[in-house]
């Protein structure tokens, strides 16, 4: 929130080609971009700067597996779909099923936007390709969320015949950590996981959720302006407003209960009592047992130097790695005026429930 009350959104390292927000509209509510966004900049892979994303992938030519990856990358042909419990989104499988002495690379097809992997007992390697039902090719950038709990494999993505590294073991166990690169070709995109050497058998699992992002729709954040944290934290206009509640993962009604920071991942937790939850796409705001409150926690970016406001805000947002991400959020009362004015114009893109 700013200083007048207000409470400024954030996204860090996520999704959406325009956080402008605009000083018109609801200019004391809580934010800006109408599309929410999930990772801290620290938790992004770029090291120059924090919230920049990081493009050109460092090749892993000269590593020194790598004769032994593309070694791996001529047996493509001889191997086939890799045993596991899998749906068109999801894969979940064991290294100890292959044959002992199978040098094929084995492959996993998934075929969403959005999913997860998880391989315990990483051998040798895994080829994993992305092949999302898209009607265009307008998803351009692929991010990657490590379990907690990562380790055992390292994560390259196929670019032209080589392979550029996306994740490693040590980065995997960074909390927050979400890397995040573009993709040449969104219909296909190939990443390969190779098992770190292991001198025992004890338990390791890489397991990882992935999300396709695109630059062209409002559903995040434009990686190109993360850095200009001024804009990324200024209101919603009116326009950005009335699109944020017809397409937003979330929409509820509620008053900020606490603000707290975390200053090494760049990011500030919105606590809200919510009075009413008009849209959610997941279970994030849910009714409290013992007191029977509905209660959630919205994720901001740092820089927007979010604080405690009083009265009843309309928090919208998007959902990324399972957290909620906040996107427009003006105060109550300026949003109805806002509505009703669109409504009597006959300017609003679609039917909001006012009662």
């Amino acid at each position: 929130m700013k200083a007048d009350g207000g409470v400024s959104p954030a996204c860090a390292g996520g999704f959406s080609p325009s956080w402008r927000g605009g000083g018109k509209g609801v200019g004391d509510g809580l934010g800006r971009h109408p599309q929410p966004t999930p990772f801290p900049p620290a938790a992004l892979i770029a090291r120059p700067a924090p919230g920049r994303c990081r493009q050109p992938m460092a090749t892993v030519r000269g590593s020194p597996g790598l004769p032994a990856l593309l070694r791996l990358l001529l047996l493509l042909g001889a191997g086939g779909s890799r045993p596991g419990t899998a749906d068109r989104c999801s894969w979940r499988g064991s290294g100890l099923s292959r044959e002992p002495r199978s040098r094929a690379v084995e492959q996993v097809h998934l075929r969403c936007t959005e999913g997860s992997l998880e391989w315990m007992y990483p051998t040798r390697a895994l080829r994993v390709v992305l092949e999302p039902n898209l009607s265009s090719a307008q998803h351009t950038t692929v991010c990657i969320k490590p379990a907690s709990d990562f380790q055992g494999a390292n994560i390259y993505v196929e670019r032209a015949g080589q392979l550029h590294l996306v994740l490693s073991e040590a980065e995997g166990a960074r909390p927050h950590h979400v890397s995040c690169f573009s993709a040449h070709r969104p219909q296909r995109v190939a990443l390969f996981l190779q098992a770190s050497p292991q001198r025992d058998i004890s338990r390791r699992t890489a397991s990882f959720q992935y999300e396709l992002l695109s630059n062209q729709s409002t559903a995040g954040p434009d990686f190109k302006k993360m850095a200009l944290v001024e804009a990324m934290c200024r209101p919603c206009d009116n326009v950005e407003l009335l699109m944020a509640i017809c397409s937003s993962d979330f929409v509820v009604k509620g008053s900020i209960r606490n603000v707290s920071h975390d200053s090494e991942n760049h990011m500030s937790r919105v606590d809200v009592s919510v009075q009413r939850v008009y849209r959610q796409k997941n279970r994030i705001f849910q009714q409290d047992e013992g007191s029977g409150e509905w209660r959630g926690p919205i994720r901001t970016l740092l820089q927007c130097k979010v604080k405690k406001g009083g009265g009843d805000f309309l928090f919208t947002g998007n959902e990324h790695f399972g957290e909620a991400w906040l996107g427009c959020a003006p105060r109550f009362k300026d949003f109805m005026f806002v509505y009703r004015a669109a409504r009597e114009r006959g300017a609003n893109p679609c039917e909001f429930e006012l009662n």
